[in-house]
């Protein structure tokens, strides 16, 4: 049962894209949305903030410190005023919290009162931060909030159908048993993906899939492909068959990711359509 979806928001085109997706599962699932903004710490506390302080004799944030967070703070209530004038049009209930804090740390934080994040694929700072809000902010929320996690991209569409990445691993066990209750709520058509060049692999792991979707009536079908997983994933979905893609979050261990890369990550930073993840 989904009752609460958390909805961190910037202000950004990402992040209204990322509303109006939250709006739209929100309303299907009768669920609450609620808008979250963190004023970033990191903005009253930069180090550009601290050299112009000492290049002109003042203790740092003695001068500048409050307008700073005046603004931050108007600026806040601006963006969550926004968010429930959206969520009123679409007819979804509708709550706001801001935060200051370290982004990805309070999102985490405020995650534990909700069983969805709906998070942009990047924020408002992802030029100055070289790899933004999926670099860090994404990855560290998915790894460590324990909720499924909706990752959006810069454009917005109606999702009429559905993919699942499924290599029999429990990750992608559980991201079948998310994908199935979706496929039943909101009568989505769901292809079960499948990377592998092994066909006895191949038939395993769809033996295994099929011993869970048995007891649900769902339309499915299944696809198998040779190739990398990240670049199969892609090619897929550029192929235009799903309008949502849903994983399993980081199946290796951190050692193979940092040695041949994470596919999750790869996938949610190129993908055009929106990528569920679940742990």
């Amino acid at each position: 049962m989904i009752k609460t979806i958390l909805a961190p928001t910037d202000g950004s085109e990402y992040g209204n894209t990322a509303i109006d997706y939250g709006v739209y599962i929100a309303k299907r699932l009768d669920a609450t949305l609620t808008g979250f903004h963190v004023i970033d710490v990191r903005l009253m506390q930069g180090p550009v903030i601290t050299d112009i302080s000492g290049s002109i004799g003042v203790p740092p944030y003695q001068e500048f410190y409050p307008v700073i967070e005046k603004g931050l703070e108007e600026r806040a209530e601006v963006i969550l005023k926004a968010f429930a004038e959206r969520c009123a049009a679409g007819g979804v209930r509708a709550e706001t919290r801001k935060a200051v804090g370290v982004i990805d740390e309070a999102i985490i934080a405020e995650a534990k009162n909700h069983d969805w994040i709906v998070l942009a694929q990047r924020g408002e700072h992802f030029h100055i931060t070289k790899g933004g809000i999926l670099g860090s902010t994404a990855e560290a929320v998915t790894r460590h909030a324990g909720k499924p996690v909706l990752v959006t991209p810069q454009r917005y569409q109606d999702i009429e159908s559905m993919a699942l990445a499924y290599d029999g691993s429990p990750p992608a066990q559980n991201a079948l048993e998310l994908a199935v209750f979706l496929a039943e709520k909101m009568v989505w058509p769901l292809t079960l993906f499948m990377v592998t060049e092994d066909q006895g692999r191949a038939a395993r792991w769809s033996k295994k899939a099929e011993a869970y979707l048995e007891a649900h009536q769902i339309d499915c079908e299944t696809v198998v492909v040779a190739g990398r997983e990240d670049r199969a994933i892609l090619k897929f979905i550029k192929e235009g068959a799903v309008e949502l893609m849903v994983m399993g979050a980081y199946g290796r261990n951190r050692l193979q990711e940092l040695l041949i890369g994470s596919t999750t990550s790869h996938v949610i930073r190129n993908s055009a359509i929106p990528v569920l993840l679940t742990r």
